[in-house]
């Protein structure tokens, strides 16, 4: 009798055993415990590259309301120079801003030989600097292209030439984007020329 259960005794320790252990091609048996085991190591650097919203132009690319934008800044040739080190803060238009431009003003600035033009107005919607929103002032504010935006603010709400931010603060690692409701054009500029 003692032998018997001797045995049943070393064939439950065994079965217990087998049932913790882990073979050599990594797969494990199910025992109903979890095992979490934690490492410091990479953590930070993991950390930070989840946090890194990336450049303005891949912000943009990661927003589909931007993707006439993208398609304009890529007809520019202004990706690389957007993808720098910058800072900048980007006065955004929408999909929306783009399709309330005149009929054929956006196809006609998406040409080639329009594309001086088509650089000039994206380059007019760019404000050298990481701008937010609690750091805008009314005024007039010199933007890459050279001549100056107005920007006016009343009841929280900030108008850059006319134009309403309607989505303020969005990060990217080389500076800040506004999104506008409107596509702003350089005084010198005549859609109509187009």
């Amino acid at each position: 009798m003692k032998l018997k259960l001797a045995g049943a005794t070393a064939v439950a320790a065994l079965l217990a055993l087998t049932g913790c252990a882990t073979s050599t091609d990594d797969e494990t048996t199910d025992t109903g415990t979890e095992v979490v085991v934690e490492t410091d190591e990479g953590t930070d650097d993991m950390a930070e590259e989840s946090m890194d919203p990336g450049t303005i132009v891949d912000v943009a690319v990661g927003n589909e309301d931007f993707s006439t934008l993208v398609a304009a800044v890529t007809a520019a040739d202004l990706v690389e120079t957007l993808s720098g080190d910058g800072p900048f803060t980007v006065f955004a238009p929408t999909n929306d801003a783009f399709a309330a431009l005149p009929d054929g003003v956006l196809d006609a600035l998406l040409l080639e030989e329009n594309k001086a033009t088509l650089v000039k107005i994206l380059t007019y919607h760019v404000v050298p600097g990481a701008i937010t929103s609690d750091q805008i002032a009314a005024g007039d504010v010199a933007t890459v292209e050279s001549q100056t935006v107005a920007i006016t603010t009343n009841d929280g709400g900030v108008q850059v030439n006319g134009a309403n931010v309607v989505i303020a603060d969005v990060e990217a690692s080389n500076g800040v984007i506004h999104a506008i409701d409107a596509v702003i054009l350089p005084p010198d500029v005549d859609p109509a020329a187009l």
